[in-house]
């Protein structure tokens, strides 16, 4: 078994193929993404110049999976803000907090489940979208004003955003995430 420091070693070759030199077998890029949701650690390497192209591949997935699922995940604000920060004087600083809030969120996001399973159990109340929906509401809200009380301490003399404006985005933000569990509420009534 192929493997770099602990991480499975995916090659892509010229023609756009994948190859898991851990189970010696050719993969997609549906089965790298279900192998990130189990939590198995890969690299992604240019099979010519021994490059690491994981970065490239991750995004790559990402795309198709919010071009194929119609769920997206990256609300168009969100995308919007990230693209502002490129080139930026604060772009050295964006990967690091987004990978802390991330991790924050994934944490919460387990708490909550623990909560919630041990408040209603196994009943239509526990499954019931509204109580987690309100709990993420209040992370994103404090999320987004980390995120600003961040920026003015990197740039005290930068302009705080007009309240007004920045109440905006964050209700445009909860509307879009409303809007996401709803779709997926009646995904799961369907299903039920």
């Amino acid at each position: 078994m192929a493997k770099n420091e602990g991480q499975i070693v995916i090659k892509k070759y010229a023609n756009r193929r994948l190859y898991n030199t851990g189970t010696s077998t050719y993969v997609t890029l549906d089965d790298l993404a279900v192998m990130v949701k189990r939590g198995e650690d890969f690299v992604v390497q240019d099979a010519k110049s021994g490059e690491d192209i994981t970065h490239s591949v991750l995004t790559q997935i990402i795309f198709e999976q919010e071009s194929k699922t119609g769920n997206t995940l990256l609300p168009i604000s969100f995308l919007r803000q990230l693209i502002s920060f490129y080139g930026d004087q604060m772009q050295m600083v964006v990967p690091s907090y987004l990978e802390h809030s991330m991790q924050a969120f994934t944490e919460q996001q387990a708490q909550m489940r623990e909560q919630i399973n041990k408040a209603f159990g196994d009943t239509p109340l526990g499954k019931n979208l509204q109580v987690p929906l309100q709990l993420v509401e209040e992370q994103v809200r404090r999320n987004t004003e980390m995120f600003h009380q961040a920026m003015q301490m990197f740039s005290p003399f930068m302009a705080a955003p007009p309240a007004k404006e920045t109440k905006k985005a964050e209700a445009k933000d909860i509307d879009e995430l409303k809007e996401q569990l709803r779709a997926l509420q009646t995904k799961l009534d369907n299903l039920g």
